[in-house]
């Protein structure tokens, strides 16, 4: 590697994006991994991609065409990058889908296509076409003299070239994936066994000129797929007139028109159909194009049914139960006892619904207050507050309108929550509340006392079964006090309060997190222990990363467990030698947030909804709390140092972005680290695990190999 400084050691977060995005492929290549979910992945992978564009790439588009002469060449190419990144997974994806195709073959389950089926087999589709999907369809003609329709990016379409006595006219159709499930069981061949599933678009093209019927005397109909996707960032007004939900509603309407950023078409389409397309549609130099396959949208593929036997599919682990709370009278009682730490999906979501529950009904307990920035449909949580209200509690709910992507049902739950008599604050004006909080006031005797729940991720039932997050019970008055107060600040946004315990942004997030790396590096340049650990999503602060960059050089050991973005490079040569950085994709999405400073021997802990992004750091209410119990540093510590240890999931996050996986002695058993955690909170018991060394570690010259001291 040649040598870098710590300017020139940093990779651009939108391309490390990406080579996240390509550990979840690598995921859905991995013949370990059981077939169904290798299916999954696929989705998955799609999804993220999908998200991706709306939001990151069209960040860079408007910048690429907006920011100053000198800036506009750097984002331009970045754009050029980010394109030629994206075909390379394109192309790994469609081999990875081929692969995959003929692993559920080897499995008797077939996916075929209109081409593919026999008699029997296109006469049932189209008796399914024309009860199920005939009735749905809305064909536009295209033309010059009629605007061109506004595509919807959540959808697909199947672009048609109608040929008939001479004459070509072009077509688009939405495919109806949003009423219908994208994959159709029909019957399999005569004689044949397994069981076979065709798509949704396959169907219609079997039944493509009745669409047409008795329009044209077709000579030929052909359909290629295409998916356009628009920028989605919200442009809100600064009418002074209107109210922020009605400026959110009008802004989300916006978003269906926004700019596209993306067109993902059929290589095999003809070039006076793409031509035309790309003509009407707008398409510029700054739009990505890419070429592929026929099949889009891949993102239905995470709801891909399992026809097979249970072993396709990947096994769900039993959930975990906590004694101590099974065992006392309810759980405000056990939080007097103990801190108590939850740990989704080992544990189960119940024990925070049993909280807001238990609040609901308690005599005594007076208020609630909670942050919301995604809930479930359906939510418990959301049925708990208002059976709250019911019970002539006062309850005061954050609810954040600008949750990317969550917006209308945010608006939605706004509303149902006024009309059930809950408070409702909208947000704060400029800033995101994304903290995960619950303040529960309860009067005991003559004092007002505080049950406190600070988190790492949503109160939402669906997610806590895929992500692992943190939840924090506690029962400490002080806590309980600065939490109370961030409400305070959310609903009184120029109130200032001063935090002893808390880390709260945008107020003193950064000044925290600065100051427990430079106690690091005071540490080192003192000989006594030291050590940096972060777990997060994101790591893409500038700020941040030069200081980390300094306890490198400062000797600090800096282990990094980072499942997304990651600006930083480990392991340069004078500047972060220092520095180790893995990613784990397994099943589960790793999503907390957890912080450890080894502060001379006497290590501090923190859980935070807070990633180490500027916009977290500086432009949104987040909360980063000290965990104090002893039993539950401890607990923490082990669930780390397993993470660390994973040899299995575990990716190195290096200046090559190559994201080979951590290698294994031959002689070192294998560590799985989702499954091996799961082990430990059920029985108690911790793998072998390697001793860390948290001594300060020699200061080297550029170029010379880091010993340890």
């Amino acid at each position: 590697m040649s040598e870098m400084t710590a300017e020139q050691a940093w990779i651009a977060k939108e391309l490390s994006w990406l080579s996240f995005n390509e550990r979840v492929l690598q995921e859905a290549a991995d013949p370990s991994v059981p077939i169904i979910q290798r299916i999954r992945y696929l989705g998955i992978f799609s999804n993220n991609l999908d998200e991706f564009f709306r939001v990151r790439v069209a960040d860079v588009r408007r910048l690429a065409a907006f920011s100053t002469p000198s800036k506009q060449e750097d984002y331009k190419a970045l754009m050029e990058e980010i394109h030629q990144k994206v075909l390379k997974l394109q192309r790994r994806f469609d081999a990875t889908y081929s692969a995959n195709l003929k692993e559920l073959r080897r499995r008797k389950i077939y996916i075929v296509n209109e081409r593919q089926l026999d008699e029997a087999q296109t006469e049932y589709v189209r008796g399914y076409f024309h009860s199920h999907i005939q009735q749905e369809l809305v064909p536009i003609l295209l033309d010059d003299t009629n605007p061109m329709p506004e595509l919807n990016d959540a959808s697909i379409y199947l672009a048609i070239k109608l040929s008939y006595e001479g004459q070509v006219r072009f077509a688009l159709l939405e495919v109806p994936t949003t009423r219908i499930e994208r994959f159709v069981r029909i019957p399999g061949r005569k004689g044949k066994r397994g069981k076979v599933l065709i798509t949704l678009e396959n169907m219609i093209r079997v039944c493509l000129p009745q669409v047409f019927r008795g329009i044209f005397p077709l000579d030929s109909a052909e359909a290629y797929t295409v998916k356009l996707t628009r920028d989605a960032e919200l442009e809100l007004s600064e009418e002074v007139t209107q109210t922020f939900v009605e400026k959110m509603a009008q802004s989300l309407k916006r978003r269906r028109k926004g700019d596209p950023v993306r067109f993902v078409y059929d290589a095999q389409m003809p070039n006076d159909l793409m031509e035309y397309l790309v003509k009407r549609l707008g398409l510029g130099r700054l739009d990505s194009m890419i070429p592929g396959g026929r099949y889009h949208n891949s993102k239905d593929f995470m709801r891909f049914p399992n026809l097979g036997p249970a072993y396709l599919d990947a096994k769900a682990l039993p959930k975990i139960r906590v004694p101590e709370i099974d065992a006392a009278d309810n759980i405000l009682s056990c939080m007097r006892e103990q801190d108590i730490l939850l740990f989704y999906p080992y544990h189960s979501f119940d024990y925070l619904t049993d909280l807001l529950k238990t609040a609901a009904i308690d005599p005594a307990v007076k208020s609630i207050r909670i942050s919301l920035y995604r809930v479930a449909s359906n939510s418990h949580v959301v049925d708990a507050l208002l059976n709250a209200v019911a019970n002539h509690k006062e309850v005061t709910v954050v609810v954040e309108l600008q949750a990317r992507f969550d917006e209308e049902a945010n608006i939605a739950l706004s509303q149902r929550l006024t009309d059930g008599g809950v408070n409702v604050i909208l947000g704060v004006p400029g800033l995101k509340v994304h903290s995960k909080l619950i303040s529960i006031s309860r009067q005991e005797g003559n004092l007002q006392k505080y049950y406190t729940h600070v988190g790492t991720g949503n109160f939402n039932e669906k997610t806590a079964e895929v992500y692992t997050d943190f939840s924090l019970l506690t029962y400490d008055q002080a806590i309980g006090d600065e939490v109370a107060k961030v409400f305070d600040f959310i609903a009184y946004t120029y109130k200032r309060h001063e935090f002893k315990h808390l880390a709260v942004s945008p107020l003193n997030s950064r000044e925290r997190v600065l100051d427990n790396v430079q106690g690091e590096i005071d540490a080192a340049r003192a000989g006594k222990e030291c050590g940096i650990t972060l777990k997060c999503n994101n790591l893409v602060d500038r700020e941040l990363v030069d200081k980390l960059y300094e306890a490198s050089q400062a000797g600090v050991p800096v282990r990094l467990i980072v499942r997304g973005m990651c600006s930083l490079l480990p392991g340069v040569p004078g500047v972060s030698e220092n520095i180790e950085a893995i990613s784990i994709v397994d099943g589960y999405l790793e999503h907390p947030r957890v912080y450890i400073f080894r502060n001379r021997g006497k290590p501090k802990y923190y859980i935070s909804s807070a990633d180490l992004m500027t916009r977290n750091i500086d432009f949104r209410v987040e909360v980063t709390c000290p965990v104090y119990s002893p039993v539950l540093q401890k607990r923490i510590q082990n669930i780390i140092d397993i993470q660390w240890t994973d040899n299995v999931k575990a990716r190195m996050i290096d200046a090559s972005q190559s994201n080979d996986f951590r290698p294994r002695k031959k002689s070192s058993a294998k560590v799985r680290s989702q499954l091996q955690i799961h082990s430990y909170l059920a029985t108690g018991k911790l793998p072998r695990l390697p001793k860390l060394d948290y001594r300060p570690r020699v200061k080297l010259k550029k170029g010379k190999k880091s010993k340890k001291g």
